[in-house]
């Protein structure tokens, strides 16, 4: 049965045509290399070497065998090398799912300070709704994800990383509803916009009022946050947003805050990878950083 040894003697001894030099840069005994080249040459059924007065010199077809070696050993260092660059941070790239609001609003500083301390490494970012991060990560296309909570999948690892409080939010046309505080019914009657079908974040607003015994129809639905807060803000109705995506307009006044009489609980936001295997180290490093971000970098509502 062949080995890689007996391919890196064969290599050796073609380089100094001498069975005692290859020892000596092998760190080997001679008899060693003699052994090795004589299985080889038994196991293919075919003569490698001419012996001579000044040590050995391929025939045709170890030439031929030699091509392939050199060129293998070649790659071979090349991946080694390749993989020092990704030990060392100088390569590779690092895949992570997450909704738009969450990059803009929680993973920017993050996304940040890696991108200056690793600049050889490529960024690949993936958004979607939570179940469609996790949909992707389960078939491997992203290595991590930054959710909404909960989520609970037998093929994922998922972790806390941080609490985000919920809110709905007006604009001027609606400003006096924001001085009491609402109940759920008087708030289903308002025109509601929120994130389309399907998004955690519908789900979660939708089960808050089942919670207290009302269905409701979203007016406006829509896949931007962006877009919810500019119609918050124009008067189209009540937003459902997390508090620290709007913190902005809440302090300059674009956008005021309706208080409700039954408290809308907080939000879990979690790290998700796969579950039994290993992370590449980049994502390991990325995933440190987030969990280690100094509290004042993250939106002032939300806290590690």
């Amino acid at each position: 049965m062949f080995n890689l040894e007996w391919y890196r003697i064969f290599l050796h001894t073609a380089k100094t045509g001498n069975f005692t030099r290859a020892a000596q840069e092998l760190f080997i005994t001679q008899p060693s290399i003699s052994y090795a080249i004589k299985q080889m040459e038994q196991a293919l059924g075919l003569k490698l070497f001419n012996r001579n007065s000044k040590g050995v010199e391929l025939t045709a077809e170890g030439q031929a065998l030699l091509e392939y070696v050199e060129k293998s050993f070649l790659l071979l260092d090349e991946g080694e090398k390749k993989l020092l660059d990704l030990k060392q941070f100088n390569g590779g790239e690092l895949r992570v799912g997450a909704s738009d609001s969450v990059f803009k609003h929680l993973m920017l500083p993050v996304l940040d300070q890696f991108h200056q301390e690793f600049p050889a490494i490529r960024i690949r970012l993936s958004h979607g709704k939570t179940s469609e991060i996790a949909q992707r990560l389960k078939d491997g296309l992203i290595d991590c994800g930054v959710v909404h909570l909960p989520l609970a999948d037998p093929q994922l690892d998922v972790r806390l990383l941080t609490q985000t409080q919920d809110c709905f939010v007006v604009g001027e046309a609606y400003r006096e509803l924001a001085k009491g505080h609402l109940t759920a019914v008087k708030l289903s009657e308002l025109p509601l916009l929120c994130l389309s079908q399907g998004s955690s974040t519908r789900l979660f607003m939708e089960w808050w009022f089942l919670a207290q015994g009302i269905t409701v129809e979203v007016d406006i639905e829509l896949g931007s946050i962006d877009l919810l807060i500019e119609l918050a803000k124009r008067g189209f109705g009540a937003a459902f947003i997390s508090r620290s995506f709007v913190s902005d307009e809440l302090k300059n006044g674009s956008l005021f805050e309706i208080h409700t009489k039954e408290p809308i609980p907080t939000r879990g936001i979690g790290i998700a990878v796969r579950k039994s295997i290993t992370l590449p180290l980049i994502t390991t490093k990325f995933i440190d950083m987030l969990v280690l971000m100094p509290e004042s970098m993250y939106s002032e509502t939300i806290n590690l």
